[in-house]
C-alpha cells in the first residue's frame, strides 16, 4: 500500500498536468526542477511531493 495524497496535492498535480504535461518526464530529479519553476508552494516538502506524484503518474501513463 502506498501513502495517501491530500486533495491539495492531487489538485495541484492535475493543474500542472493539464497545463504543462509535456514538460514532465519519468525522472524524479528532473521533475523537481520543473516543479520548482512552475509551482508556488509555501514549502519545499509540498513541492517535492507534487513532483513525486507527477513522476508516478507519468510512469503509469506509459
Amino acid at each position: 500500500m502506498g501513502r495517501i495524497k491530500t486533495k491539495y496535492i492531487k489538485r495541484k498535480t492535475k493543474e500542472l498536468w493539464k497545463l504543462h504535461g509535456d514538460k514532465f518526464t519519468t525522472d524524479y530529479t528532473a521533475n523537481k526542477e520543473v516543479a520548482r519553476t512552475l509551482v508556488k508552494t509555501p514549502s519545499k516538502k509540498l513541492r517535492n511531493i507534487v513532483s513525486g506524484y507527477i513522476t508516478r503518474l507519468k510512469k503509469t501513463e506509459d
